[in-house]
């Protein structure tokens, strides 16, 4: 029988996997597809590190004086809130030079296209997801079939490797290959100056096991397994002031704008706890699938 949490952890996977397959561009995009895409108020996180996503879709700019690194573009609807975000701070979506990823689904890779036009910036995603940003999502390896998971293709400038660095006007990120959700799931690390300090900034990927993801038996893709269990190795090892990710509601996005706006003492957004609370939930999830999958195996 299912345990409370293995049930929570499949509604939330259901949803994501239903935002995921929906089909914007015919009209069919669900209620919570519109909610995540509203346009919100852009923001300094800290230091140079700035929100201009949507509501439920992140989108992060990362400032230099050398132009801008961008990091994920929501959905193939969501690039004029982007670049209305960066605008309204202050910014112009020309001078971003680079554009990273998180992963390659279209809620976070549908907008790369327009924004690398727009933009002229080199795009760089992790190698094990480069193809499948290439293809539009059609190589993805539970989405492929799907015509209503794709996204506009673009041609990937250069292939990301585990542990690489991504450097420019003095601001360096590094990319983590944290695999599981996608094979090339990639989390970014940053250190950056704020308010007479330096923080860690982690920009986590995602530890969502989908509902449809095999672990065991004819797995998803050969050594998922293995790959989520690294995952969660990794992110313990990485140092955390400041937790950011692809969704919004991974960090609480909401309740610590509320909390800023409410006069905070000090910036909600270094929040080490919740880091490491969101990294162990998310691999007692992992432990649970794992365990709730091998019971199903027949004997």
């Amino acid at each position: 029988m299912q345990t409370t949490t293995m049930r929570a952890l499949h509604v939330a996977g259901a949803l994501i996997l239903q935002i995921l397959t929906v089909t914007a561009s015919l009209g069919q995009a669900t209620e919570e597809w519109r909610d995540w895409n509203r346009p919100v108020e852009p923001f300094r996180v800290a230091g140079n590190i700035y929100y201009v996503g949507a509501k439920g879709i992140a989108s992060y700019l990362i400032t230099t004086e050398d132009g801008h690194i961008l990091l994920d573009g929501g959905f193939p609807e969501t690039p004029p809130i982007i670049r209305a975000g960066i605008a309204k701070l202050g910014f112009r979506l020309e001078d971003v030079k680079i554009l990273l990823n998180s992963h390659a689904h279209f809620d976070h890779s549908g907008g790369l296209a327009e924004l690398a036009e727009a933009s002229g910036a080199r795009v760089m995603i992790s190698a094990a997801d480069a193809d499948v940003v290439e293809s539009g999502g059609r190589t993805d390896f539970l989405l492929g079939d799907n015509e209503s998971a794709r996204f506009p293709p673009i041609k990937v400038d250069h292939r990301l490797q585990d542990r690489e660095q991504v450097s420019l006007g003095g601001v360096t990120l590094t990319a983590h290959v944290t695999a599981g959700h996608t094979r090339g799931c990639t989390t970014w690390s940053a250190k950056v100056a704020d308010d007479g300090r330096e923080l860690d900034v982690v920009i986590v990927c995602s530890t969502t096991i989908l509902p449809d993801y095999k672990l065991t038996g004819e797995p998803s893709y050969p050594g998922i397994a293995e790959d989520f269990a690294a995952t969660f190795e990794r992110l313990r090892s990485l140092p955390c002031d400041v937790f950011l990710a692809p969704h919004a509601g991974f960090f609480r996005m909401a309740d610590k704008l509320k909390r800023r706006a409410n006069g905070a003492e000090t910036n909600p957004f270094i929040d080490p706890d919740g880091y490491r609370a969101y990294v162990e939930r998310g691999d007692k999830r992992y432990r649970e699938r794992l365990e709730l999958e091998l019971a199903r195996v027949p004997e």
